[in-house]
């Protein structure tokens, strides 16, 4: 019996991992990429000689023994990493209005504690509340804790909201929004966020936190490093049109040039929606398609990648979220007067440049709804476009206004600044292929949550789907998502006895 072919479409950190583990386990892998550059968020880029990132700003669960750690490890990549360790008692540094007082998160949950003890010195009995509750949520997650389980043990918990639970543990509105305060992470919602999302993501920073030196392409580089060793192939600019079905199987992918690309089984790395756009089959009924269109998707970004002059800002270990309004969950509902209301800022170590940066980068939230007037536009590497003036103007305009913000509390930051490169929703959507540049994928909402838990399994009996849209999004959501779709095909509990043994 011949070995199994694997065609995976995209190569997100999903689609490399999952290419990875099943490279590993004998099977053939053929990932096929419509850019340039592999890798989704993963990717990096160079201006000034320095490299920015486009997506990867920090990585949780990395110590020896944490989930994350562990897979990496099974996968060959861990000990290749180039990682630099947060401050341990400040990873996160979180601000509010003009006030010069800054909280800090700290990694462990004893230091973390503590920290915030001295800061709020009555909510000791709070505190205690949280981190037993965010430590009590996690643990019914089996596959973050590299366990099999199943979904009984979630679903007590997955109705549950961050807003809602921070409201029940302390009166100190304060410490609320502090407990809040990088909800950025996550596209947080007062009315909507789970409380096992806040958690889930919480606790892999608390557990640990990193930075990647010189860029998080070192993941994509290392992950498709694996896949080549062990015979699997990786074809840029190669853009799947179609997923050709047959029955209750996947026949055969159509690429952009017509080029028919069989395989015994199939998985993709594409947003659902887009999935399925794709997908020539009778076997996918409307009802699903429905469902998965009409699911909401978090909001876009706007990024301003900024490369400084030599030795003119200092590194910082640690990342910065500032929040305008007193309220931490009030940022993702700005208009264009107020906006920014929320921004944090992330310093990448380039070693060449230590102790100084050599360029930040700093996020906010940014609607697609603003970007309506180029949405039939596409600019990339692979295919240049030019949006026209007035997008230049626009980004110009939101530059500017971000960077006033951002003085307010780094005054030092403006003399330092060489050049400044914005991305907005229109930039991810058109390398990441999100129809409207989510920053997160789809959208979860504690009032109905099994409406966006997506299958890794499809009704077409050999194709498979995987990425941030089917769990939970980040390094630590998508490498488990990776882990779920490859049990799919070889058995989990072999899988993660693998991962174990290794």
């Amino acid at each position: 019996m011949s070995t199994p072919i694997v065609a995976i479409i995209g190569s997100g950190l999903g689609g490399l991992v999952c290419g990875a583990i099943l490279a590993k386990q004998g099977y053939r892998v053929r990932l096929y990429e419509k850019n340039k550059q592999i890798g989704g968020c993963l990717q990096t880029f160079s201006r000034d000689k320095a490299i920015l990132d486009s997506g990867v700003h920090y990585i949780g669960g990395l110590d020896k023994g944490q989930s994350l750690h562990e897979v990496f490890r099974y996968l060959g990549i861990m000990d290749q990493l180039k990682l630099q360790k947060m401050d341990e008692n400040g990873f996160d540094v979180i601000n509010f209005g003009n006030e010069a007082k800054e909280y800090k998160l700290a990694q462990g949950y004893d230091r973390f504690k503590a920290t915030l003890l001295a800061d709020f010195p009555e909510e000791e009995a709070a505190l205690d509340a949280y981190c037993h509750t965010i430590r009590e949520v996690c643990s019914k997650f089996p596959l973050y804790n590299l366990r099999l389980g199943s979904y009984a043990e979630k679903e007590s918990v997955l109705g549950l909201s961050t807003a809602g639970f921070l409201e029940s543990i302390t009166q100190n509105e304060r410490l609320r929004q502090v407990l809040a305060g990088n909800n950025l992470l996550y596209a947080g919602r007062a009315d909507k966020t789970p409380l096992y999302v806040h958690a889930l993501v919480t606790n892999s920073y608390l557990e640990s936190s990193y930075k990647c030196v010189d860029g998080g392409s070192q993941i994509g580089k290392l992950l498709s490093r694996v896949i080549r060793a062990h015979g699997g192939e990786i074809y840029r600019n190669a853009p799947v049109q179609a997923i050709v079905g047959e029955g209750d199987r996947v026949d055969h992918l159509r690429l952009a040039d017509g080029t028919p690309v069989k395989a015994d089984l199939y998985i993709s790395n594409a947003h659902p929606a887009q999935t399925l756009r794709m997908t020539e089959s009778n076997l996918l009924r409307p009802a699903y398609k429905t469902r998965i269109y009409e699911l909401d998707n978090s909001p876009g970004a706007f990024v301003l990648n900024i490369t400084l002059k030599p030795h003119t800002f200092p590194y910082l270990n640690y990342n910065y979220y500032a929040h305008t309004k007193e309220n931490a969950w009030e940022g993702i509902d700005y208009t264009e007067d107020n906006w920014p209301l929320t921004w944090a800022m992330f310093v990448p170590p380039g070693k060449a440049a230590m102790p100084y940066a050599d360029n930040v980068t700093i996020m906010t939230y940014m609607h697609a709804a603003e970007l309506e007037p180029w949405k039939d536009t596409l600019n990339t590497t692979a295919h240049p476009g030019d949006r026209g003036p007035a997008y230049e103007a626009f980004k110009a305009r939101k530059t500017a206004q971000l960077l006033r913000r951002v003085y307010e509390r780094f005054p030092g930051l403006e003399a330092a600044i060489l050049h400044t490169y914005a991305a907005t929703p229109l930039t991810y959507r058109d390398y990441l292929g999100t129809a409207d540049g989510s920053m997160y994928g789809v959208e979860k909402d504690y009032h109905d949550t099994l409406k966006t838990f997506i299958s890794a399994r499809t009704r077409l009996s050999n194709l498979y789907l995987t990425g941030q849209n089917l769990n939970l999004h980040g390094i630590m959501g998508v490498t488990m998502s990776a882990l779920m779709t490859c049990g799919e095909i070889i058995g989990l509990e072999p899988l993660l006895d693998a991962i174990k043994q290794h």
